[in-house]
């Protein structure tokens, strides 16, 4: 035990409490993991391998290669954007497309539809005013699909995204003004290029029957 004051002693009070001495604890620092950052031109230069690499602020994400449902999807709702926006040169819409921001960013949406005025040929690197990026759901990606790429989406300045869960049939649509869930039906879109005009969109045609 030790005393408030004067010298150590074996059993001191005070007020009949007790004050034990502790046994000095060496100080432990945790060291702190270093996470590394990656470039765009890097992550190009990975051998093919089947995966998706994709880069947000230099921090890579990593996929495994799409399923037979998710592309199943994908193609179904690529045709039926492509029908509603190609044909009278309101846009472009390609799958899979890449935002390109930097030497740090690098993500490929499932979807992506962008300004009719930029050319076939443009690099992704110079293509801006994204219309629309779209991220179908796999058990394997919807956690990065939905904490990560969806926010990272927005904040670049891509008008809408959608993220399209085959299993339940549902997609939800996010903007600036918050999120709507489309459970089925009819999924009416309004960019902002085409107001008043809008894209429709029949959810029976996107997802396959049993």
């Amino acid at each position: 035990m030790i005393p408030v004051r004067g010298e150590l002693c074996s059993n001191c009070k005070l007020n009949d409490v007790l004050l034990p001495v502790h046994p000095l604890r060496p100080h432990i620092m945790a060291m702190p993991i270093q996470v590394p950052r990656y470039t765009v031109d890097q992550v190009r230069s990975f051998p093919e391998d089947g995966q998706r690499y994709e880069l947000l602020d230099g921090f890579l994400l990593v996929t495994p290669a799409a399923g037979n449902l998710h592309q199943i999807v994908t193609l179904n709702l690529a045709a039926a954007l492509h029908q509603a926006l190609v044909p009278s040169r309101r846009a472009r819409v390609v799958s899979c497309g890449e935002l390109e921001i930097g030497n740090h960013t690098l993500l490929d949406p499932d979807i992506l539809v962008y300004p009719v005025t930029y050319e076939p040929r443009t690099p992704w690197k110079r293509i801006r005013g994204w219309w629309l990026a779209v991220e179908v759901l796999s058990p394997s990606t919807r956690v990065y699909d939905r904490d990560f790429k969806q926010k990272a989406y927005l904040n670049l300045g891509v008008e809408e995204v959608w993220l399209v869960d085959p299993e339940s049939g549902t997609i939800e649509v996010w903007n600036e003004d918050g999120h709507n869930h489309v459970s089925g039906g009819l999924l009416a879109w309004r960019p902002k290029a085409l107001s008043p005009d809008r894209v429709e969109i029949e959810l029976d045609q996107v997802f396959p029957r049993a």
